[in-house]
């Protein structure tokens, strides 16, 4: 809206270039035709400040976010397309990479860190998952499940804030846990290789200050969506309403 701004206005200095200046006082004389000269170019300024603001800060986005997979950016264009988050923050787990992206309510990326996911490849909870104490969990049932989330903050049963991802299937999102020693969850965590990182039993496990920096602050006065990418099937297979942005 700025650039459209300071086109029109620029469209104005050039009908200005054109008045003919008529000694004879029928047509504006030149103190006035400089005078309105100097009024374009002063309201000019804040506009064209603004419009170098918000090429930089998309020049910035694109320059973060290009190495993002064509998962991730085309759904990110689809949710921007369609207004799927319906006005509020959304995040996007990619579940091939081991990487959570969370944006504003307008698409504008505000950070992204490693993840650490549940051991199981799939993307589906098994029945009843929600009720089972964690050890009762069998590996092959340690699944993130993939989908469209409305999350909102909540406590753990130790008083602990996490976002929760789906209530029913207890999966939540949260600082990274020390586990058990073997596990190496914070090592993991730094991993430069993906398999590293799947060592959870579906929770999604952040670094400690990306949650606390980017996450609580983005849900604290908001619920938010949450889409975790499939790796087992298509997007169109997960999300109903998805579709290609052209």
């Amino acid at each position: 809206m700025a650039t459209r701004a300071v086109m029109a206005l620029v469209a104005i200095l050039r009908d200005v270039r054109t008045i003919n200046i008529d000694a004879g006082g029928m047509t504006l004389n030149r103190t006035k035709t400089l005078g309105l000269w100097w009024l374009v170019l002063a309201l000019s300024m804040p506009l064209l400040a603004q419009a170098n603001i918000h090429d930089g800060a998309d020049s910035a986005q694109r320059s973060t976010f290009e190495h993002a997979s064509e998962e991730v950016r085309s759904t990110v264009n689809w949710i921007i397309d369609s207004g799927d988050n319906l006005g509020m923050p959304f995040m996007i787990v990619d579940k091939r990479k081991a990487v959570v992206f969370m944006f504003d309510a307008h698409g504008q990326l505000h950070g992204e860190a490693s993840a650490l996911l549940g051991l199981a490849v799939g993307d589906d909870s098994a029945p009843g998952i929600g009720e089972l104490a964690l050890a009762n969990i069998p590996p092959d049932d340690r699944t993130t499940p993939a989908g469209r989330f409305v999350a909102s903050l909540g406590r753990n049963l130790k008083g602990g804030e996490i976002l929760w991802v789906d209530y029913e299937t207890a999966i939540s999102l949260h600082p990274v846990v020390a586990g058990t020693p073997r596990e190496r969850r914070q090592e993991r965590l730094e991993s430069l290789q993906v398999d590293e990182k799947r060592i959870t039993y579906g929770c999604i496990n952040v670094p400690k200050t990306f949650y606390e920096t980017v996450i609580s602050p983005a849900f604290r006065h908001s619920n938010g969506v949450v889409y975790v990418l499939p790796e087992t099937r298509s997007n169109h297979a997960v999300f109903a309403s998805y579709y290609e942005v052209k």
